[in-house]
């Protein structure tokens, strides 16, 4: 029963990712420390790079729902951290569901918020 309800959650988002025909200029991402508990709003712009901490946050495209670029946003991140050459994450995540696709570091947290368009 987990299976299936997993697979309709995925194919639920997939389903509105397909719908998402517009592209912003950028991102509003929120990031979180979470040893000092500090948080933070990381503006970035498409193609462009951002620091928080000892992270960095790279973003190729934040796609949203024709029209609406407040709602269901979901961006292309690379995150890496500082002096390893590996990313920490690399993959698309959702903004209505972080979870989904979440970024796993023991010390730092990001997720998307919306995309921009200015």
């Amino acid at each position: 029963m987990r299976f299936l309800l997993l697979v309709a959650t995925i194919l639920a988002g997939t389903a509105s990712a397909q719908e998402a025909t517009d592209t912003g200029s950028g991102a509003m991402l929120r990031g979180l420390d979470k040893l000092t508990g500090r948080a933070g709003d990381i503006e970035i712009r498409s193609g462009g790079m951002a620091q928080f901490g000892r992270i960095e946050v790279s973003m190729s495209e934040c796609r949203y729902p024709e029209g609406d670029p407040a709602s269901d946003a979901f961006a292309f991140l690379t995150v890496r951290e500082a002096g390893k050459a590996e990313p920490v994450f690399r993959g698309w995540m959702v903004a209505s569901s972080p979870a989904l696709n979440a970024m796993d570091h023991q010390r730092y947290d990001v997720w998307v918020l919306r995309c921009t368009t200015s």
